[in-house]
Order: structure tokens, then sequence, then C-alpha cells
């Protein structure tokens, strides 16, 4: 029986960067033998334990057999006899199929040592195509690998459009592409998760309103960029750099500009009313992916409110006190903040205006804390009962909104 280290922390080892946690694969045993040294089973399909001091996994070698359509069609082989190389012959990618001897060696069969150093996404075998998950855990890991100049390989780019070809695709359960996607956005570049998908054909099956975006066109005075594909990839960038590793606001800055794509043709490039145009195509996308309630909250505000707070200095004080209301920002505050961060990265996700400034953002922040700071308790202890404690709360904070601005 032997141990080696797997997957990702060998290779984010190899690249400089610090890793999560660390998976190990067991060769040579059974699960009895794990038992009996004390590890603890949760692998429901195959076997996988928890070390019983460091609660790390360890996974017994294996091999995979293609038995049926989707992620899930396949019977494993989790034998004593299966060599460590059989085990990393079924993995996606080179770069994931290097091992770690106890001594530190590298066990590293397919090449993707120098698939790292030469910044390659390439896969392991033509057993690819048996999984269509790899199709986005591609685009995916392209999302984290792109800023450091990795590039997917033609041959590995001609599986995967294959894989969409022949409808793999369309197997994957709402719940694996969801966690797919949101992982991916809220790595460094996500726009690279989107084109990845794009360029074999995926993201119209995955994402249809997002790629019914590109080759809409947009006025070129607001957008230089034209193309409000191309706005929505460079939207998601600035969110993932203005709030690193926030799910809510980069699944608002996926989604703020849905209604663009059901524009009429006869008054393009303008798009009057796609706010309230693209609330539909979102509502859509979040049941099918079956999107969490804290997204979806966020994604709504921000698609029906970005230009009211793009041109928030010409509200009445009294609309500003709406808006927020209409948001449920008095009693979450924070979709206000996200509201701003993802209006934000709306403005500055064009081209050229990447460094611009957007006071509309603080401005927002600003009133919101003002209003909030209104004494709910001191109102009901003044005598107010019933409807009248709603009328004098939204008095009083409207007259605390214009208070900072007069100030």
């Amino acid at each position: 029986m032997k141990t080696y280290l797997v997957g990702g922390a060998v290779r984010d080892g190899l690249l400089g960067r610090a890793h999560g946690d660390r998976d190990f694969v067991v060769v040579g045993a059974t699960p009895a033998q794990m038992l009996e040294y004390g590890f603890k089973p949760v692998g429901r399909d195959f076997p996988v334990f928890l070390h019983p001091q460091t609660h790390e996994e360890y996974a017994l070698a294996r091999t995979e057999r293609k038995s049926g359509r989707g992620y899930r069609g396949f019977v494993v082989d989790a034998d004593p006899a299966v060599t460590l190389e059989e085990d990393l012959a079924r993995r996606d990618f080179t770069i994931n199929a290097i091992a770690q001897d106890a001594d530190g060696s590298l066990i590293d069969p397919f090449g993707g040592v120098r698939d790292i150093e030469d910044r390659v996404l390439r896969h392991v075998s033509p057993a690819f195509v048996e999984d269509p998950l790899r199709v986005l855990r591609a685009a995916r890991f392209m999302a984290r690998f792109a800023p450091l100049g990795f590039r997917i390989a033609p041959e590995t780019q001609e599986l995967m459009r294959a894989m969409v070809a022949d409808g793999e695709i369309d197997h994957l359960v709402p719940e694996r592409v969801w966690q797919e996607l949101s992982r991916a956005l809220v790595e460094a570049q996500p726009s690279a998760f989107l084109s990845t998908l794009r360029d074999c054909g995926a993201l119209v099956r995955i994402l249809p309103e997002v790629d019914a975006l590109f080759g809409v066109p947009a006025r070129a005075e607001f957008h230089p960029e034209i193309d409000t594909g191309i706005h929505q990839m460079m939207v998601s960038d600035m969110a993932a750099r203005l709030a690193p590793g926030d799910g809510l606001v980069a699944f608002a800055a996926l989604t703020h500009d849905l209604g663009k794509a059901l524009t009429p043709a006869h008054i393009l490039p303008r798009h009057l009313g796609h706010e309230q145009a693209g609330l539909k195509p979102l509502a859509a996308l979040c049941e099918r992916l079956k999107v969490p309630s804290a997204q979806r909250e966020l994604a709504v505000a921000v698609c029906r409110e970005h230009l009211n707070v793009h041109r928030i200095d010409e509200l009445r004080d009294d609309t500003v006190h709406d808006l927020i209301a209409r948001c449920d920002g008095f009693r979450k505050p924070a979709l206000i903040a996200g509201l701003a961060t993802v209006c934000e990265a709306d403005k500055r996700g064009r081209l050229g205006l990447h460094d611009s400034a957007y006071p509309q953002a603080e401005t927002l922040r600003t009133l919101h804390r003002a209003a909030l700071a209104v004494d709910a308790g001191a109102i009901v202890a003044s005598g107010a009962v019933g409807p009248e404690v709603g009328k004098l709360l939204r008095k009083a904070r409207i007259a605390a909104i214009a208070a900072v601005r007069s100030g």
C-alpha cells in the first residue's frame, strides 16, 4: 500500500500558487484495510476516506469505464491492482495528472509538468469526451489560469467542440452547471470562462441568455467596445477586480444587461427599457440553474436599477429613498453595497474606461448610510402607531438624505 499527493495541490505547488485542500491517492489497498487503519469512509460513488487525524481525503486508486450519458454514467473499479498510472490516466488535464511521492519526487506520465511550463491546458486521454462536465471545468480553469498565460491545446478544443455537437453537454444537471459557473465567476478572469464556452459552442447551451448578447450593438459614445457581449465580459472582469471572491457581485455583473438581447432591431443601437426587459430572461436563467436566492436578489436589483444609480445625482431625494427601499436595502444593507459595486463595474467595464472615476458608487453608499441612521425606535417612542410609523420613518429618511446632499 502506497500513498501519493495528487491533483490541485501538486499543480499549484509547481505554479508557485497557494493551494487549499490536499488530496491523496492510495495504491494497493482495499476498503477493509482503510477502515482497519481508522480511515472514515465518505465516498458515495467510489471509495474515498478521511484521514483519522488530518481529515484530508484519501481515495483508492481507480479506473472508470463509460456506461451511459452524462457525468454520472461511469462504472468504477477500485481494485488493489489498479496502478498509479492507471488512476492518473482517468483524470481530466495533464496538469492535474501529476502525483508526488512522500520524498517529493514527481510521477508525471502524461507530461503535466511540461504543460505547466508551457502554460497549456491539455486533456490526458481520448476518454476526456466521456464526461461533459470537463467542458465546464476547462472553462473554469481558464478563468483561473488565463492571467498566467494559459491557453487550451488545439486538440483539446477540438474534443470540446465534438462533445457539444454530440449533445453530451445537454445531460449536465443544473446543480453541477451552477457549481462550475459560480466558481468560475469568482476567479481572476471570468471572461475567459465565457469565451472558452463560446469558442466550443457550449455557451448557447449553458447560458443562452448571455450568449444572445454577442453581436448586439450599443451606442459608441457610451460603449466604445460596441458589442454588448464584449461589454458583459469586461464587466465580469471588472467585478472580479473590484470585489475579488464575491459571488453575489459576480453573478449580478454577469446578468445585469440581459435585456439588451431583446431590444427590437429597429431601435438599435439604443436600448430603451432594457433594465425591465432583462428581468424575464434573468428569472428564466435563475429558475433553470436553481440559482440561490441571495444571488437572485442582488441580480434583480442590479438589472432593474443600474441606470438609476448611474444618474443618482439627478434623482430627487424621495426617489433615492424609494430606490433603496425597492432593493430591500433597509432590511438588507449589503444589497446596496453590492448594487453600488456592480454599477461601478458596469461603468468601468468599457473600452478605455477601466480606470475612470465612478463617484456614484460612494454617493449611493453615503446616502444609504444616512437613511439607515434614522432611529425607527424614536419614532415609535414618540407615540406613532400603525401605518403612521412607516410614513414618518420614510419622511425622516428622506430628510436625512436631503441633509447629506445639502451639507
